[in-house]
């Protein structure tokens, strides 16, 4: 009803002019589009740069009788955020955790990466324990939205979402659709009763920086039938911030990206060959070879490993924990 109610409305204040110049293929609704897809860029490039970043955790709301959401949880870090690859349509952004070890010396953690793509023709989805499948988007539903996907720490995959940039209430936010994702490692290295989450993420650039939103509703097994445990919130706030050893970060990248991008490679290769992945999720890290890869990384930057014998053994890693039967027991 309301629907119609602001349809007829917007019908009403149109003159037959103003319908026909904004009839598809016009002039003026080329342009507005391209000024929109132009402002949706700049909020999605305007997330790199040297932070500080505060991790809000809180369980809030219990679905099942007995369960005790846990205590709120705060922490922090500084965190580099770069572009390392912008066609247009297409931008990465990765995520550089710089860890004070004390002493002067510093600990470079390579953190989440993040992928925005416009008008996806497929988006790669988590589908179960262990399991990420190429979803194909409708074309329907591509239209002036964009998709992120999130990987992990070794560029394995975590989870991806498609939504639209909007302002609403002076508010600029992108907002996916409901999506499954992984436990984060916070979880995984617990007993928990529940193994997944079904959520939705938020971004929002703000004065100074941007947050990232989650609306986490947590899964379990209950009675053998996938429910609800308990619902969680996720504000994750990165406010610019210079003080700390961004240069640590930006030497560790320039020495160790000809690797990534060989470890970008081999996972999409197995993407492709295989419409999705399949590989062994791990508390610690994500997957079971994400240690391997993240130390080799870091001998590269300190010039313990050559860049040919870390990719080439990274190629294997990812070859041989993707290949058909290498998980055994996927659990449902």
């Amino acid at each position: 009803m309301k629907l119609r109610y602001y349809a007829g409305l917007l019908a009403f204040a149109i003159t037959p002019t103003q319908a026909w110049a904004m009839q598809p293929g016009s002039s003026e609704t080329v342009s507005i589009k391209k000024t929109a897809f132009e402002k949706d860029r700049a909020d999605i490039l305007a997330m790199a740069g040297n932070y500080k970043v505060r991790f809000d955790m809180q369980e809030t709301t219990a679905w099942q009788a007995g369960y005790e959401p846990l205590d709120r949880k705060i922490s922090g870090g500084n965190e580099v955020v770069r572009v390392i690859e912008d066609t247009g349509t297409k931008i990465i952004l990765q995520h550089l955790l710089v860890v004070d070890m004390g002493d002067g010396k510093d600990f470079i953690v390579k953190h989440w990466r993040q992928d925005w793509e416009y008008k996806p023709e497929k988006i790669l989805v988590y589908s179960d324990r262990n399991r990420w499948e190429l979803q194909p988007v409708p074309t329907d539903q591509r239209a002036s939205r964009w998709s992120q996907t999130v990987y992990q720490v070794d560029d394995s995959p975590r989870y991806a979402g498609l939504g639209a940039w909007e302002t609403e209430a002076g508010v600029r936010r992108w907002s996916s659709n409901w999506t499954w994702r992984p436990l984060a490692r916070r979880d995984a290295v617990r007993d928990t009763v529940y193994d997944r989450y079904f959520a939705i993420n938020r971004h929002s650039p703000k004065p100074g920086g941007w947050i990232h939103f989650q609306d986490n509703t947590k899964m379990g097994l209950v009675d053998g039938k996938l429910k609800p445990i308990v619902q969680e919130y996720v504000l994750n706030t990165y406010t610019k911030f210079d003080d700390y050893n961004v240069k640590a970060a930006d030497d560790y990248w320039a020495k160790t990206k000809a690797y990534w991008t060989a470890v970008r490679a081999s996972w999409d290769q197995a993407f492709a060959s295989h419409r999705g992945v399949t590989v062994e999720e791990e508390a610690q890290t994500g997957t079971v070879i994400s240690g391997e890869l993240l130390s080799m990384g870091t001998k590269i930057a300190d010039g313990e490993m050559d860049m040919k014998s870390a990719t080439e053994k990274a190629r294997s890693l990812i070859a041989d924990a993707t290949k058909p039967g290498a998980v055994r027991t996927a659990q449902k």
